[in-house]
């Protein structure tokens, strides 16, 4: 498989490595700076750059007939027209929040425990997320997919929110701390207990062979796809 990074900063560094690992060739390791040249040798791109550069790397691939696996949060306003530009091209494309297979996995338990919670309204639900410095934007991607599972599930939650302004808003707290590659944490607060579950991040490998493993099952395919669909969903 040739790949086209779009993106090249820590993350696409790793992906490089990984991938060369898994026997893949990148013919394109595009900076903010840097031009698409040979990105029509590529098979699939993948993309982690930054919100303000997400857009148009994704719109390029998309238009060039390439499928796309996109990593880079805070961009998704405009998350409808890339989905348009996918099936105008009769191309794939692939958006996650979290490539790691212990945050999908992770998602799956948030909505399966909304649900039960759902059932006691003496439980008061808040997430919080902690990131390196360098993450830009804020609540994390990850944090929002989270909060989006509880809203779709639990009745007492309308919308997520940074802060609590009623009842029906779901708190996020985002942390910006050094050498943090990701933690987030659900608490159900109750006043005679807590219930928290958390998954953390030890590093950006987990990241990077997700972002790999969704580029080597999107080859072949067209359409719109998640993470849900390559880790649980059927070939």
């Amino acid at each position: 498989m040739k790949i086209a990074l779009l993106g090249y900063g820590k993350m696409g560094k790793v992906i490089e490595d990984i991938a060369a690992k898994r026997g893949h060739e990148i013919v394109l390791r595009k900076g903010s700076q840097d031009s698409f040249d040979g990105l029509e040798q590529a098979d699939i791109a993948i993309e982690f750059s930054v919100p303000d550069g997400a857009v148009n790397n994704i719109s390029y691939a998309l238009k060039q007939g390439i499928p796309v696996v996109a990593g880079t949060t805070g961009w998704l306003h405009d998350y409808d027209k890339m989905v348009q530009l996918c099936e105008e091209n009769h191309t794939g494309f692939i958006y996650g929040s979290n490539f790691s297979l212990g945050v999908n996995i992770f998602f799956e338990l948030n909505k399966y425990l909304a649900k039960l919670m759902s059932k006691f309204p003496s439980y008061q639900c808040e997430l919080e997320e902690i990131h390196h410095t360098q993450k830009l934007d804020a609540p994390s991607g990850t944090a929002i997919s989270l909060a989006n599972g509880i809203v779709n599930i639990h009745p007492t939650y309308k919308r997520w929110n940074m802060d609590k302004l009623s009842e029906s808003d779901l708190k996020i707290v985002a942390k910006r701390e050094d050498q943090v590659p990701g933690t987030h944490s659900i608490f159900y607060h109750s006043e005679v207990d807590t219930i928290e579950i958390k998954h953390t991040a030890h590093n950006r490998e987990g990241f990077a062979l997700g972002a790999v493993m969704a580029a080597e099952w999107l080859i072949g395919k067209k359409g719109v796809y998640t993470m849900q669909d390559v880790f649980f969903g059927e070939e």
